[in-house]
């Protein structure tokens, strides 16, 4: 028998960055081989993204996954065994067919992800390689590997942040860095900065879901200027060294035909909204803009688009729910120029990739997401080099769960380095041409 095909899998209970369950996967392979990898959680979630399996009730405020856990340890087990974990997408096609519902909730999207993530690492450690690696060598993926870009929060709002400011994530996006490495060096001096400034004011009241300041401000502007000046104060030029990305995730407030700005004091219709942020884009050095409109306000997102899309990235998260037929119709309608790529909002490693493949062939961005609730999981870091996904968005520059990405990238550049004789390809490690070339 294969010495890659599947043995064993365990499902467990584990803990994430909110201090809620989540459920963790190994895979064992017969002769010893193991893969394992944890599913993330988010508090912000589009209505077409996969279906966690929560237990209700009252224990861990109904958070509990021994439902979850319980499937994985039957009927996905059972599934599984014998199978050879180089088959991804037949593993997979096997996992969804078993749930056998649309949004995966039967099983749950939690104990599907979490095992089509542990295949994949378990793939890699019988061939004793690193996933991004395993990706370039065993699906043919042949180009030159890059790190991602970063895409760093500093403040957070929203539903991170107990709705303190309506914009969900105020981010750093190191546009002039020249290396992987560097971008990182650029974005902590900015987190530090910006904190200072908010201590100045005596406005720091925490540490937001992605661990950004949770500061108190005067509206949504506010923390936008507060982070160009953070910029400035860190020694580095707004919008040609470090631009700002905004993660509006207008869902979270739009209710009745109309967008609540809680901390702005107004409701405003879908044309207003877009006229504000438009006018955020003319004044500040904002490159990149996610969810701006809510995911059922399908024609103001394809006229913000159509107003900005010449000069800023605008992202479907919400929207889009890393789904290939949805980035397809977007596009189509002129909906978006890019696409965050969550894998836990598509349930398996197959269908996230295909949402890429669709971003890719579609003439849309792609980055790579995290969730607000988190582990120590690294495996969206594998993804994006081994597919090549331009941009990576993980949180902020503190907390071990955040920062265990960001220092998974500094490793992967350094064997990428290593891998290359110490010369890398182009300018750097980071993907070449210019992703956001009005910023030159």
């Amino acid at each position: 028998m294969s010495k890659k095909r599947i043995k064993d899998v365990r499902g467990r209970k584990v803990w994430d960055s909110r201090g809620r369950p989540t459920v963790e996967v190994d895979v064992v392979l017969r002769y010893g081989a193991v893969g394992r990898a944890i599913a993330p959680a988010g508090a912000s979630t589009g209505s077409g993204e996969a279906v966690e399996r929560r237990d209700g009730g009252d224990r861990f405020g109904g958070y509990g996954v021994d439902g979850a856990v319980t499937a994985v340890n039957g009927e996905i087990k059972a599934a599984l065994k014998g199978l050879d974990v180089d088959e991804q997408d037949a593993i997979d096609r096997r996992l969804i067919d078993l749930d056998g519902t649309a949004n995966r909730s039967r099983l749950g999207g939690n104990a599907l992800i979490a095992t089509s993530l542990a295949v994949l690492h378990a793939a890699a450690a019988s061939e004793k390689l690193p996933v991004w690696q395993y990706l370039g060598v065993f699906l043919g993926i042949n180009e030159p590997r890059y790190l991602p870009l970063p895409e760093i929060q500093i403040f957070g709002g929203g539903a991170h942040a107990a709705r303190r400011v309506d914009v969900q994530d105020f981010m750093a996006v190191a546009v002039g860095a020249g290396s992987y490495a560097q971008a990182l060096d650029w974005t902590a001096e900015v987190y530090r900065a910006a904190g200072q400034i908010m201590a100045d004011k005596g406005s720091i009241r925490g540490v937001a879901d992605e661990g950004g300041y949770w500061p108190e401000f005067d509206g949504n502007e506010d923390a936008i200027e507060t982070l160009v000046r953070a910029i400035e104060k860190a020694g580095l030029r707004p919008g040609e060294d470090v631009a700002v990305s905004l993660d509006v995730a207008a869902s979270e407030f739009y209710r009745d035909g109309l967008y609540h700005l809680s901390r702005d004091g107004r409701d405003v219709d879908s044309d207003t909204l877009s006229g504000m942020l438009v006018d955020w884009t003319e004044r500040y050095p904002i490159v990149s803009i996610e969810d701006p409109l809510a995911e059922d306000d399908a024609i103001g997102i394809e006229r913000f688009t159509w107003a900005v899309g010449k000069k800023v990235q605008v992202v479907g998260d919400d929207y889009l729910v890393t789904n290939a037929d949805r980035v397809a119709a977007a596009a189509e309608r002129g909906a978006c120029n890019a696409v965050l790529v969550k894998p836990n909002q598509a349930g398996t490693v197959t269908e996230t990739r295909a949402a890429f493949d669709m971003a890719r062939k579609s003439g849309f961005g792609a980055i790579i997401s995290a969730r607000s609730g988190e582990t120590e999981d690294t495996s969206i870091v594998h993804l994006g080099v081994g597919w090549g996904v331009p941009q990576l968005k993980v949180g902020s520059f503190t907390r071990s769960e955040r920062m265990a990405k960001w220092n998974e990238g500094l490793r992967v550049a350094e064997a990428l380095a290593l891998s290359s004789g110490g010369a890398l390809p182009q300018d750097g490690d980071l993907p070449p041409g210019e992703l956001f070339p009005w910023t030159r």
